[in-house]
């Protein structure tokens, strides 16, 4: 039985296929309007740009060794953080974000380990013990590395 060798292009064009398929699962798509969600939300907006403002701020007192008003600063920044992850909504943008990572993840996993057991299998390898036929040949005493 001859298995059939894939070339780099063709591996890609089923990535992009599955990349397709991701895109257009619940999870992105709770994704999306949440996100759309926050944009709408002016409280959180002006929260972001107050947020943004601050952390220039701290950037250039930093720069200007002014300890006490990055600390200062931090705590506003921190602060405000709070409040914005105290919004519902951006609750569950983050949750999604976790939802949409742990699906890349998995499918991030399942490629890797199908690869790994697919070479292990076809070299005649022990599934268990991960090792591969060549690896288990070269162990055996006697045998000719």
């Amino acid at each position: 039985m001859t298995t059939k060798l894939y070339t780099k292009d063709e591996i890609v064009a089923k990535a992009k296929e599955i990349a397709h398929m991701i895109a257009n699962t619940e999870e992105v798509e709770f994704f999306k309007k949440a996100e759309a969600q926050i944009n709408e939300n002016q409280m959180v907006r002006e929260k972001i740009a107050s947020l943004k403002t601050l952390q220039k701020q701290a950037v250039n007192f930093q720069h200007l060794g002014k300890e006490k008003a990055v600390k200062l600063v931090e705590e506003k920044i921190a602060k405000i953080e709070e409040e914005i992850d105290a919004v519902p909504i951006v609750q569950e943008f983050k949750q999604s974000q976790s939802d949409v990572n742990n699906l890349l993840q998995l499918v991030s996993n399942a490629i890797a380990n199908t690869v790994t057991n697919e070479i292990i299998e076809s070299t005649g390898g022990d599934l268990l013990k991960g090792e591969t036929g060549s690896k288990i040949k070269n162990s055996q005493p006697g045998s000719c590395s």
